[in-house]
């Protein structure tokens, strides 16, 4: 692939990559890097590509660079929260600790256990603090089935928790 080549092929795609990792995460400085990345990454191993299925190849590679940064991004929320929670259990007497890991454990076994796109609206809502349109905006959706599965999200909640 020449020069010429990649910059024909960037032009033409770049835009559709970045709005697709955008609608995934609702970032636009995220989306844009993310499509960055991807040219970065495809200009690297230009070798190795065959032209007739760039395409395609450009949005796996977006994709996966997207869930590595959510991952990444998911790691170091969860971290901060236990952070702050070890510094606020200290101050706490050991039964009241023990109570809130149980509850904790059992959140996380809930979450764990709630079907993903259940999941996906209802921690973009609470941890991602995004509101309902933001969320159908990103995930591609109405905000009438964002609604609907935040609900079944909050029900699938309540029931395995009072369990």
């Amino acid at each position: 692939m020449t020069q010429e080549e990649f910059k024909e092929l960037f032009d033409a795609h770049f835009d559709a990559i970045r709005n697709y990792v955008y609608y995934r995460s609702g970032d636009p400085e995220l989306a844009t890097d993310i499509a960055q990345d991807t040219f970065m990454r495809l200009w690297e191993k230009k070798y190795l590509v065959k032209p007739d299925n760039i395409k395609g190849l450009l949005y796996k590679m977006a994709s996966d660079l997207f869930v590595s940064s959510y991952r990444r991004h998911k790691l170091a929320v969860n971290f901060s929260i236990k952070q702050h929670h070890n510094s606020r259990n200290r101050e706490e007497s050991p039964e009241a600790q023990l109570q809130y890991k149980e509850l904790e454990k059992r959140y996380e076994t809930a979450l764990r256990r709630m079907p993903e796109k259940q999941r996906t609206v209802f921690l973009m809502s609470r941890m991602d603090e995004l509101k309902y349109h933001e969320i159908a905006a990103s995930l591609g959706l109405s905000v009438k089935a964002v609604e609907k599965r935040m609900k079944n999200a909050l029900a699938f909640l309540k029931k395995t928790m009072e369990n």
